[in-house]
């Protein structure tokens, strides 16, 4: 590795990180290139300057790509048909008139970031984002709110609960880590989850939303708020159509908790409550509850389900490129040189887990990376300074892990792609949001720190 200005290597290394991410927006903002195109070269680039070996750099990338799209590809696939068939059905049109109805036109933000939050617990945020987004286009259509004050109200209810809400894969590693009661951290994680996401979502969505104008185009708005020509489906069906991946989901979690992992009955229900195949079982459900009971023959469904794939086709390239830009950053030793520089710090260990969980997030892009690693390097040191709850402990490293969500991070392009902004406006909004996020969260985290 080139080192600049007589820095250490790991000086040097976060200097490159740095200005492989600057370059990278420069390259989408300035000279509009294709974040695909933009993203490989961000990546290789960063591969170069760090010192890796040629066929290590090319190995990574591909590596990161691969395992960012084996499982997001087939989740938006799966996700997407599923969205289709609740649009075309007029499911999402049914949801919408509800809450619309319930909460009111003025309210229906706070009806969708409630929503995000009980659909989140159990689901993965990509599964969350593209189960629910055609509510957000039609809720929007309908009630002329802008699309942005709805959106952020949904995403953040997602983002928080899959960075400190349990069974989520990070938070539970970190409950591992740090030795920490599972029903306790659960129960704090949703004290905190609630008015974080409130604070993140609708409230800060309805301020950014007049200075943000998104006016959405092209044929996935298109497909998710088409007209209605049909009797619309009842409320009870589309509903239990949508929660049926959740509910799938969330019956694999509880036996989780309460069956050994030999049990046979948890090993087939954990196989049809991962994320794949509970989607596949609710799409398969989806035929015939928005398709056959609607009036819809088997070529229709062929039809519908082809359709839709075509305008996601970009959004998975992107995820895809920056799962690899995230490989090359920590192959290059990028989050290594975060953890040394942060063991030498004398401060508290929930301070000091949630700054370096962000400092993690912020360089490569991942919060599960940011998460693990942080607890890893905060738990000998908590250790050493008892006192300290381990549940909040576990609490702090999933609300660092939050902030400051950018370029590198596959969430920053999904949901730039699906609400159709530039790299500037998802900057302002998803960004800021994931960083108010994580610091309302840390705020609720310290004061439940003086009662606990």
């Amino acid at each position: 590795m080139y080192s600049l200005f007589g820095l250490s290597h790991d000086a040097s290394l976060l200097l490159y990180a740095l200005i492989s991410i600057v370059g990278l927006i420069v390259l989408i903002a300035r000279f509009k290139t294709n974040p695909f195109i933009a993203l490989i070269v961000a990546a290789l680039f960063m591969g170069l300057i760090s010192g890796m070996k040629l066929p290590d750099i090319v190995k990574s990338f591909q590596d990161g790509v691969a395992g960012t799209l084996g499982f997001i590809a087939i989740v938006i696939g799966l996700g997407t048909m599923l969205g289709k068939m609740m649009a075309e059905s007029g499911g999402a049109e049914r949801v919408a008139r509800t809450l619309i109805r319930v909460f009111g036109e003025k309210n229906v933000h706070w009806a969708m970031m409630v929503v995000a939050v009980i659909c989140g617990i159990p689901v993965f945020f990509q599964v969350g984002v593209v189960l629910l987004i055609p509510l957000v286009f039609v809720i929007a259509k309908h009630t002329g709110t802008s699309l942005i004050k709805i959106g952020l109200s949904l995403v953040a209810g997602l983002a928080v609960v899959h960075s400190l809400v349990p069974p989520h894969p990070a938070a539970m590693l970190a409950v591992g880590i740090f030795k920490a009661d599972l029903g306790m951290t659960i129960l704090l994680s949703i004290l905190v989850a609630f008015p974080a996401a409130a604070i993140a979502g609708p409230i800060y969505g309805s301020y950014i939303a007049k200075k943000v104008i998104v006016e959405p185009t092209g044929e996935l708005v298109e497909q998710f708020t088409k007209a209605q020509q049909k009797e619309l489906p009842g409320f009870g069906i589309t509903i239990f159509t949508i929660l049926l991946p959740v509910i799938l989901m969330l019956l694999a979690t509880l036996v989780d908790v309460t069956l050994p992992a030999t049990n046979g009955l948890r090993i087939v229900v954990d196989f049809i409550g991962s994320p794949v195949v509970a989607l596949l079982i609710s799409l398969i459900f989806a035929f015939y509850s928005f398709g056959f009971a609607r009036g819809y023959d088997k070529n229709d469904l062929l039809k519908f389900t082809n359709d839709c794939l075509g305008p996601v086709a970009s959004i998975i390239l992107i995820i895809g490129a920056g799962g690899g830009f995230n490989k090359i950053l920590i192959s290059s030793g990028v989050s290594d040189a975060i953890a040394k520089l942060a063991t030498g710090a004398h401060i508290s260990p929930l301070v000091l887990a949630f700054v370096i969980a962000g400092i993690i997030r912020a360089a490569v892009g991942s919060a599960t990376v940011a998460m693990t690693t942080s607890a890893g390097i905060v738990a000998p040191l908590a250790a050493t300074m008892p006192g300290t709850s381990p549940e909040l402990l576990v609490l702090a490293v999933g609300a660092g892990s939050i902030m400051l969500s950018h370029v590198n991070d596959s969430g920053f392009w999904l949901i730039k792609e699906f609400f159709n902004m530039s790299v500037a406006q998802t900057l302002k909004t998803w960004t800021v949001m994931e960083t108010i996020l994580s610091f309302v969260a840390f705020g609720l985290i310290l004061l439940l720190s003086l009662f606990i």
